[in-house]
């Protein structure tokens, strides 16, 4: 694995949002959800895509806290453009769980 040095990691911008909407998206290739988060005020509402419908389902998605990579450039995702990286790691069965705080705090909050 190749290091990273600080000041990388430091333009790397990653907030806490909250889940205001999810919608399945058939038209991927592969299974997934489009999700429409609130980055509070500095950032706004960003939407993407993910590939974690092995543990989620829209229903169980409004409302939860997110990590995400907000600086990355807008990616297309077949018709849906993708505005920030959702985090998470796979589990044993190789799907994806969603990267949280394990506490309330405010949306937008930089990762330190």
């Amino acid at each position: 694995m190749a290091e990273l040095d600080f000041e990388t990691f430091l333009a790397t911008d990653i907030r806490v949002g909250k889940v205001t909407r999810a919608e399945p998206y058939p038209e991927a290739r592969k299974p997934a959800i489009k999700l429409w988060v609130d980055f509070g005020d500095e950032i706004g509402e960003l939407k993407t895509s993910a590939q974690i419908t092995d543990n989620y389902s829209p229903e169980t998605l409004v409302g939860r806290y997110v990590m995400g990579v907000v600086n990355f450039p807008p990616r297309q995702i077949g018709k849906f453009m993708s505005q920030f990286l959702v985090l998470g790691v796979p589990d044993e069965n190789g799907g994806i769980v969603l990267l949280a705080p394990d506490a309330d705090v405010p949306v937008g909050g930089r990762m330190h």
